[in-house]
Formats: C-alpha cells, structure tokens, sequence
C-alpha cells in the first residue's frame, strides 16, 4: 500500500489526482478504463482508488460514470502539480537535468515536498506561473492566459510561437526527448514549412534545422500565432 502522507493525499492518490486533472481538459468525458489506461494500471485498482477519492471528496462520479474532480480535489491537484512543475524548474534551469528525466525525478519527490522547502524553491526560480512546458499552475492562472491552437493546424507558410507542450504530451518521454533535441520550447519562433495530410506529419524549421513530427503529437503541442509576446514565458534568471 502506497505511504499517506499527514499533510495530503497518498502518492498512489497524488498521481490519479494529476492525471484527472490533465483528462479533463479533453473533450471527452474520463471513463475508470481509460483513466486505467492512462496510468497503466487495471481497472479495479482504478476503480478502488477512485472510490477511496470520492469518499473523500475529491472527485465525483455520475450517472454515466464520468469522472471528474470536485472543486477540492482540483485545488489538492493544483497544489500536487505546482510542486511538480516547481520541481522540474529545479532540475531542469539549475540542476541541468532533461525534460523527460526531470519530470520522472519530479514524480518521485513531490509528495515529500514541505510548504519550506516549496517556497524556497519558487523564490529560487523566480515564481513562475507555468511549468517548463507552459502548463499553468492553476486554474485561476489558466483562465488568463491565451488558450493557443494546435500544432497540427497551423498552415504552411506561416510563423509561430511555440507555447504550450501539453500535459498530454508531457506523458510521451520520447517526445519530450526529441522537442527539446530541436530546441522546441515554449517561447520558441517557428516557420511551418510542410504540412501534409497523406504522410500525416508537419515540418517545421526551428532554432536547429527542420523538425518533423506526425501530426497527432503536433495536436498535443499549442502554438501563438506569430512572434508572441516575450512575458508569456518564464525564463529563470542565472545565479
């Protein structure tokens, strides 16, 4: 049995609070077998810990059982993904870790994370309002924030700014791996140079040469178009 930690929920808890709150920004209702899914677990252990969440208020189920967050269990998620994403700022703009290594570091601390050491952490990083892959901390600063389109829709020809790598694309450790490779972070310009239904993949010339990618991780990626402005990203000043 996952440890509970005094101050909030289990870190088997921790993980499906996080992967709610990143379904849910999907069109489509969550369902307990493609939340199993998600999380690579069965659907018993699935729908176990989603009556543990739900007596504890956290999420709530209905009558088509969709699942879905209360408004205390999004804050608890909020709070969960805030230490993650201060984590990752950490290990990734001062320890000097990569994206898909810092996000599995960042996984195994945040539940032993204290309010100290958190906010010290913020102070070191300079208080950012996004992860390192611009996904925000909350719901209150995703609200003000633009929304950006998907990669996949931009048309050939045109300049962007990349800006959001989303939490659905944070989950494909190869991905993450190959856009920091071509150096496509958020805040990054971009020229879309090819953009092709039948071989089903956009073209893209970056900061390192032409990037290739198939268009379904080019729909989990968010772009601006044009030069967008600079104070959308957060960038952690040198010590």
């Amino acid at each position: 049995m996952a440890r509970r930690d005094e101050a909030g929920p289990s870190e088997a808890a921790q993980a499906y609070l996080l992967a709610l709150r990143s379904a849910s920004s999907g069109p489509e209702p969550v369902s307990s077998g493609a939340l199993a899914r998600r999380l690579g677990v069965s659907k018993q252990a699935t729908s176990e810990m989603v009556a543990r969440l739900a007596a504890d208020g956290l999420v709530e189920v209905d009558t088509g059982h969709a699942i879905s967050l209360t408004a205390t269990g999004r804050e608890a998620a909020d709070v969960i993904f805030r230490r993650h994403a201060l984590l990752e700022w950490l290990l990734i703009r001062v320890i000097g870790l990569g994206w898909a290594e810092s996000d599995e570091e960042a996984a195994r601390l945040q539940g032993a994370l204290s309010a100290r050491v958190e906010a010290a952490i913020a102070d070191l990083v300079g208080h950012p309002e996004t992860c390192p892959h611009g996904n925000p901390m909350d719901l209150a600063i995703d609200r003000r924030r633009p929304r950006g389109v998907p990669l996949s829709q931009a048309e050939p020809g045109t300049r962007v700014t990349i800006y959001r790598i989303t939490e659905d694309a944070e989950e494909d450790a190869e991905l993450l791996t190959y856009l920091e490779r071509q150096g496509l972070m958020p805040g990054t310009v971009v020229d879309i140079a090819e953009l092709s239904g039948a071989r089903d993949s956009i073209s893209l010339r970056g900061p390192r040469g032409t990037s290739t990618m198939g268009l379904r991780p080019a729909a989990l990626i968010r772009v601006l178009p044009g030069e967008a402005d600079a104070g959308l990203f957060h960038r952690v000043s040198p010590r």
